[in-house]
């Protein structure tokens, strides 16, 4: 499986995840996968202080299939990946053209290949935590359709969409189960908006 390293950036299984690929390596890493299994693993570094092409990366990641691919002019490629399972990192492989490839291990994961029913959370109370938050960090938010949507897409949306911190990101991928998932969600946006004087860190996009 390819690895695409990238701090502050979170794909859960069924959530969409565009990118704007332009390295070599990562190119020759879409090319590859788009001619095999359309699998790419997103995973974070785990110390984003370590500079260098090939940092230490936390062990959970979570793969996503290219479901979407188009190619610019100047020969980016612009995909976007839909969350299909979480892994844990088994063991790292010998670099391919640059990139990084690693046995996964699914089996822990197994719950994630299909959706889950209806989330058992405090909806109301993620919605008033994520008003102070979006408010807080000036971020608009179209709340008709916010209140509308179904829980899990709900939850998975925010999780991915939201500046959190690097850390926060790998602990929502980490939860257990999407309950869990969206109480520590909740957890997360209810202390950003007891300490808004801090800024709560913007997250890298690619």
């Amino acid at each position: 499986l390819p690895i695409f390293p990238l701090t502050g950036v979170l794909l859960l299984p069924r959530g969409r995840l565009p990118l704007n690929i332009f390295e070599p390596r990562y190119l020759a890493m879409t090319r590859d996968a788009l001619a095999g299994e359309r699998l790419i693993g997103m995973v974070q570094p785990s110390d984003p202080r370590v500079a260098g092409d090939n940092p230490p990366v936390y062990p959970t990641g979570c793969a996503g299939r290219i479901t979407s691919f188009s190619e610019t002019d100047d020969g980016r490629f612009l995909i976007t990946l839909t969350g299909t399972s979480r892994f844990r990192i088994r063991e790292e492989l010998p670099l391919l053209e640059g990139y990084r490839r690693v046995v996964p291990e699914w089996s822990e994961f197994a719950g994630d290949l299909r959706t889950e029913d209806e989330p058992g959370f405090d909806r109301d109370r993620l919605l008033r935590g994520l008003r102070a938050y979006f408010q807080h960090h000036q971020i608009q938010a179209d709340w008709d359709a916010i209140t509308s949507v179904p829980g899990e897409r709900l939850v998975t949306s925010i999780a991915m969409i939201c500046p959190f911190e690097p850390s926060e990101k790998q602990a929502l991928l980490e939860a257990p189960d999407l309950e869990e998932r969206a109480l520590l969600l909740t957890a997360i946006v209810e202390m950003a908006a007891l300490n808004q004087p801090q800024d709560g860190g913007g997250s890298a996009r690619h």
